[in-house]
């Protein structure tokens, strides 16, 4: 037995900040100071905290080193790992307070999320399945085979109330009975965890941490709904989220949790992964199925539905990462327990990857019903350098932007619905008052266009349209008549593009045009950018009072578009200048602002 645990955070975050090197210098410096035998160094999925990385967590203390360098090791080793003594200076902040040290659990980031979904990560090993068993994976199937029938625990996720987690939010178990009620020679349970929203990591973060989760999760809706294969699209982007897959598939095959006669009842189930090559659309159900079976992803029309016809023509059930990790802790714990929390509508938790301009960036797991400001102030730490709250995306390019006055409203489905956004797959990107959201709804288009597959015209041409107005109203060339062309436009993708991608593409337009008219006018009828994002609105000035003639601006303006002698007022010449920012972010004198 180890008398300490080291977890050290694995996720795409931290890796990219350089976890990798610190296990290696820790191992080292555990080894060279004759730990080996007495402290065991874990590699675990994401913490949520993902701004603070890389992220060392020593138990039995909890102790929580953020921002960990190298350098560092040394010392966290010979302090804590052989003295015992907390090295204060590298903890996360808020665990230190006046009266001591506060536990993890206590700040203000976790005392208010309730993990689900989350719950194994950071918190395991992703690449030892016994570790996950010894959490009570696995239970949760055996449970199913051993004592339930399919019609139950369909019953089951049905009376749970879970919705789907990847956007459209359909009830989860309705999907499973209809696919279970068609007959056919075969059956398939997909997972879509071709995450491609914008700021968007949720599912990601669940395969790097908890890849076992959703494979147990598989194997219940196969057996559920008669299905004997299913498969896994996930990015090939995610090279982490896919070398755990691999590591867990052929971790549950050799338990015997995969494959032929699992727990000796007559259930044979498979899983295999399915590489996708970055394309947004096939976060389409249909697409998906389409990019499985080896054709290029296009969506399909609808009806028939995949759970009549699907993949290869067959019944097939589709849920997203998310949405099967939840299905485990739902057949333990009873679907009562998971139906108490949440609203009436939406029930359980929600996974959100809080991004933009947020103090705490990360990924946070919370009841539905949460109200916005609680998610934004309390758990993710505000908005930084003191700058008011403006607006959130939520739902990617699907989703729309929620303004400060709708910052009370509680986060569910139906409410976002209502005020023109979408809960979406999770991802929610905060703005402030330095955000132009003119600007902000065409970068979404920008990358719907890219990412239309081009089947319907609709969407082909017109994301393209709209595309174009909006850089036409951002240069300063728009008309209020352009305006009307974009609102009519968006009803009219909405209600002839093929596929949900297509039909949500002008959300980001509309929830702007809603509730920042007042924006899209100044670009029009004052030709500025009241938030000084849009280049060719705006104007350099150097305040008479305030220049000191430093020549500095002059010196470091790429254009030679700053005139002025030594000690004389500055002028920039607006015919030359390129609008950089390079004068105003070197002035010492704060004597250039941008209108």
């Amino acid at each position: 037995m180890y008398r300490s645990h080291v977890l050290v955070c694995g996720g795409t975050g931290c890796t990219s900040s350089g976890s990798t090197k610190i296990i290696e210098t820790l191992q080292a410096e555990i080894n060279k100071n004759g730990l080996k035998e007495e402290v065991a160094v874990v590699q675990t999925g994401c913490h949520g905290l993902c701004a603070l990385g890389p992220i060392v967590i020593i138990y039995p203390e909890a102790s929580f080193y953020a921002m960990v360098k190298e350098d560092d090791i040394p010392e966290i080793v010979s302090e804590h790992l052989l003295k015992g003594r907390i090295v204060t200076r590298l903890l996360y902040t808020e665990m230190v307070t006046d009266d001591g040290l506060k536990s993890l659990n206590e700040t203000d980031f976790y005392k208010k999320q309730h993990r689900i979904a989350l719950r194994n990560c950071g918190v395991i090993n992703p690449e030892n399945i016994d570790e996950y068993i010894g959490t009570g994976g696995y239970e949760a199937l055996g449970k199913v085979l051993t004592e339930y029938s399919p019609d139950q625990v369909i019953q089951t996720i049905l009376d749970s109330g879970l919705r789907g987690r990847g956007g459209g939010g359909f009830p989860t178990g309705l999907k499973w009975k209809l696919a279970k009620g068609n007959d056919a020679d075969q059956k398939y349970v997909c997972c879509n965890a071709d995450e491609g929203d914008p700021g968007a990591f949720m599912d990601r973060s669940v395969l790097e941490g908890d890849p076992h989760v959703v494979l147990e999760a598989m194997a219940i809706a196969g057996y559920a709904i008669g299905a004997t294969q299913g498969y896994i699209y996930v990015r090939a982007e995610y090279p982490i989220a896919v070398d755990r897959l691999e590591i867990a598939i052929a971790q549950a095959r050799e338990y015997g949790l995969l494959g032929k006669n699992i727990f000796n009842s007559g259930f044979d189930f498979d899983i295999e992964l399915r590489l996708g090559a970055g394309a947004f659309v096939c976060g389409e159900e249909t697409a998906l199925m389409t990019s499985i079976e080896g054709n290029r992803g296009e969506p399909r029309p609808r009806p028939p539905f995949p759970a009549q016809k699907g993949l290869f023509e067959k019944p097939t059930i589709l849920n997203n990462v998310e949405t099967y990790a939840n299905i485990p802790q739902i057949i333990i714990n009873g679907p009562e327990w998971f139906a108490s929390m949440g609203t009436e509508k939406s029930k359980g938790t929600k996974v959100f990857a809080l991004g933009g301009k947020i103090n705490n960036t990360g990924l946070v797991e919370i009841p539905m019903g949460t109200p916005l400001r609680e998610v934004i102030e309390e758990i993710g730490g505000g908005i930084p350098n003191g700058k008011k709250f403006k607006a959130a995306q939520t739902g990617g390019p699907s989703g729309g932007c929620i303004p400060a006055s709708h910052f009370d409203i509680p986060i569910d489905y139906d409410n976002l619905i209502s005020i023109g956004s979408m809960m979406g797959s999770g991802g929610l990107i905060v703005m402030d008052e330095d955000n132009c959201m003119v600007d902000i709804a065409k970068f979404f288009l920008e990358f719907t266009v890219d990412e239309s597959c081009g089947k319907c015209t609709p969407c082909r041409i017109g994301t393209k349209r709209l595309h174009e107005i909006l850089d036409k109203i951002t240069n300063g060339q728009g008309t209020m008549e352009d305006l009307d062309k974009l609102e009519d436009l968006c009803y009219y993708i909405k209600e002839n593009a093929l596929c949900g991608l297509g039909q949500t593409a002008p959300n980001p337009v509309l929830s702007t045009l809603r509730y920042f008219k007042d924006e899209y006018v100044a670009h029009v009828i004052d030709k500025k950018c009241p938030a000084g994002v849009c280049k060719a609105l705006l104007s350099y000035i150097i305040d008479a009072d305030k220049c000191k003639g430093c020549t500095l601006c002059a010196r470091i303006c790429p254009n030679g578009a700053i005139e002025g002698k030594v000690k004389e007022i500055h002028l920039i010449d607006q015919s030359k200048c390129i609008k950089c920012g390079a004068c105003m972010e070197k002035c010492r004198f704060g004597a250039i602002s941008k209108r």
